[in-house]
């Protein structure tokens, strides 16, 4: 499957763009995980947000990206999500090369940092990103620093 990408800042997000990254996020950190957390953290405004999109325009996979000293001291990606109807289809190692190479266009080759479910830990060391320190529980879920370097 193949998506159409775009990567905005928030205030360029359309309402219809917006409500569907933050139902994505909701479908899946908070109803699928079963993890009620609070998802707009207030830091949505400071973000770049990547959007793919199927051919009929729904929002498959999405993720935001941060510039150094916000969300980490490292340029970060976080959100990192694909909708559960399109999985298996590799969208989530398609969103990560996006993602990797929109903050190395938009903030230069750099460390990258992530905090990472653990369960997913291979899947992102097969990008290059390399744990950090202990472990950590966020909302409940175990946890781990990865930066790619």
């Amino acid at each position: 499957m193949t998506l159409h990408w775009t990567t905005k800042p928030f205030e360029a997000l359309t309402l219809a763009e917006l409500y569907a990254l933050l139902r994505l996020r909701s479908e899946v950190f908070v109803v699928e995980q079963n993890c009620p957390f609070q998802d707009m953290d207030g830091h949505d405004q400071a973000a770049y947000h990547l959007l793919g999109h199927t051919a009929a325009g729904e929002l498959a996979a999405y993720a935001r990206l941060f510039g150094a000293g916000r969300s980490y001291a490292q340029v970060s990606i976080g959100r990192v999500v694909t909708a559960p109807r399109y999985r298996r289809a590799g969208l989530g190692r398609e969103l990560l090369r996006q993602a990797i190479g929109e903050c190395e266009a938009r903030f230069g080759v750099q460390p990258i940092q992530i905090g990472a479910q653990q369960y997913l830990r291979a899947f992102y060391e097969r990008f290059g990103f390399a744990a950090e320190g202990a472990g950590y529980l966020e909302d409940g879920i175990p946890h781990l620093h990865m930066v790619r370097g």
